[in-house]
C-alpha cells in the first residue's frame, strides 16, 4: 500500500510550517463523530495547525485506531488527540466533550445508505443530537460551533440551479428523502437555538464529499465510487450532484471557526456539477485498466421509477432524475477565501486511495499508476 504524501493532505497550496500559529496552540477544538469520513480529515488538519482535538466517538475503544490512523500523518496525534464517548442519542457525556473546548465541529449526523425504513428515528437522532451537542457547547462556552449541513437541505425545494444560500429544501415535498428530511430539519433547530441564546453559530453545506480515505472505513458518498470500481452496477440512471474533495470541506470548516464573518452564515461548499455517465467517464480516464468494470449505458427513467417500489437505492434518487443540483460557491470563496482543487482530481484520489488500501482489488488489472494527491 501507498500512503499518500505527508503534504499532499494538506488544504491546496499550504505548508503545514505556514499553518501553525500561536492562535491556534494549545486551544481544543472538540470534534463530534470523529471516526466519519469527513470529521477524521477535519481532525488531521487541525492537529497540523497545532490545535489539541478531543473527538467524540460512540465506543470509547474506537479512540486508539483512529489515533494510530491519524498518526501515519501527523505525529502531534499521539500527544494532542483525545477521546470522549458520546452518543447523539443520549445526553451522556456531551458536558464532558466539550469542556475546556474553544470551539466545536459537529460533523456528526447519520448517513444511511439508501432508503431508511424509520425516517422517524434517523430525524429525531439528526435533530437531536444537534441540540444535544449546540445545549453542551452554549454551557460550556464556546467561541463559535461549526456544523456541518448539507446541500441536501438546500437543492431539493422550489429552487433553480445553481442552488445558493438561500434556498431550503421543503421537507414536505415528495423530493425530500429522509435524509434530506434529517439535514434540514437539524439545521433548522440549530439556526433557531442559535438565535433563542446567542451561540456564536456557523454552518457548512458541503456537496458530495469524495476525495482520499484515511483508512479502511467510508461513507456513502465514497460508498458510490467503490460500487462503480468493483463492478456492481451494469447501468446507470441520468442523475447527477456537485462534488468536492473532503480535504477542502475539512479547510472550509476550520476556516469558519476563526472567519469573522463566517458567524451567522450557512456557507455551500461545492464543486462542478456531473452526471454519474461524466463521473464514470473520469474514472475510465485515469484508470483505464478497470475499465470493464465500469458501467457503459444510463438506465432509462422508466427502469428507475420501476425499480423504486422495491429498491431503496433508487427510491433516493427517483425525485431527481434528470435534474440539474449544480450549486454556487461564491459566498465560501468571499467571505472565507476558499478555493477547491479541481474535481477531477477529488474523484481521481478517492479511487486511487481505495485501491492503495487494497479496497478495490487490483488482481485482474495491471498496470495503473499510482497517483498522489497534490
Amino acid at each position: 500500500m501507498s500512503n499518500f504524501s505527508y503534504y499532499a493532505l494538506q488544504p491546496k497550496g499550504t505548508l503545514m510550517a505556514a499553518m501553525v500559529n500561536d492562535h491556534s496552540r494549545n486551544l481544543t477544538v472538540l470534534v463530534t463523530g470523529v471516526t466519519g469520513f469527513l470529521a477524521e480529515h477535519i481532525a488531521l488538519q487541525l492537529l497540523q495547525q497545532g490545535y489539541r482535538v478531543r473527538g467524540t466517538v460512540r465506543s470509547i475503544e474506537k479512540g486508539d485506531a483512529i489515533r494510530r490512523n491519524l498518526a501515519k500523518y501527523c505525529p502531534d496525534a499521539n500527544e494532542h488527540l483525545s477521546f470522549v464517548q458520546a452518543d447523539l442519542d443520549s445526553d451522556a457525556g456531551w458536558e464532558e466533550a466539550v469542556k475546556d473546548c474553544s470551539y466545536v465541529i459537529h460533523s456528526a449526523s447519520p448517513f444511511p445508505p439508501g432508503f431508511p425504513e424509520d425516517e422517524t428515528a434517523l430525524i429525531n437522532t439528526a435533530r437531536e443530537g444537534t441540540l444535544r451537542v449546540l445545549r453542551a457547547a452554549h454551557k460550556a462556552q464556546v467561541k463559535r460551533v461549526v456544523m456541518t449541513s448539507s446541500i441536501a437541505a438546500t437543492n431539493h425545494g422550489n429552487g433553480h440551479a445553481p442552488y445558493t444560500e438561500e434556498n431550503w429544501t421543503d421537507i414536505n415535498s415528495p423530493r425530500a428523502t429522509p435524509y434530506y428530511k434529517s439535514k434540514t430539519l437539524s439545521e433548522q433547530a440549530a439556526w433557531n437555538f442559535a438565535q433563542d441564546t446567542g451561540l456564536d453559530l456557523a454552518v457548512i453545506n458541503p456537496s458530495v464529499i469524495l476525495g482520499p480515505v484515511l483508512g479502511r472505513h467510508f461513507g456513502t458518498s465514497v460508498g458510490l465510487l467503490h460500487h462503480l470500481m468493483t463492478g456492481r452496477f451494469d447501468g446507470i440512471p441520468r442523475f447527477g450532484f456537485s462534488v468536492v474533495d473532503v480535504r477542502d470541506v475539512a479547510d472550509a470548516h476550520i476556516r469558519a471557526l476563526t472567519a469573522p464573518a463566517a458567524s451567522g452564515q450557512r456557507i455551500i461548499v461545492g464543486g462542478r456539477f456531473f452526471w454519474l455517465k461524466d463521473l464514470v467517464a473520469t474514472l475510465r480516464d485515469f484508470f483505464p485498466n478497470y475499465s470493464s468494470r465500469l458501467p457503459l449505458s444510463e438506465v432509462p427513467d422508466e427502469v428507475v421509477i420501476t425499480m423504486a417500489a422495491i429498491d431503496p437505492n433508487a427510491r433516493t434518487i427517483v425525485h431527481e432524475l434528470n435534474r440539474d443540483l449544480s450549486v454556487s460557491s461564491e459566498k465560501a470563496k468571499r467571505i472565507l477565501n476558499w478555493h477547491s482543487r479541481p474535481e477531477e482530481e477529488c474523484i481521481r484520489a478517492s479511487a486511487q486511495s481505495l485501491i492503495d488500501l487494497g479496497l478495490v482489488a487490483a488482481d485482474d488489472v495491471s498496470g495503473t499508476h499510482s497517483h498522489q494527491p497534490q
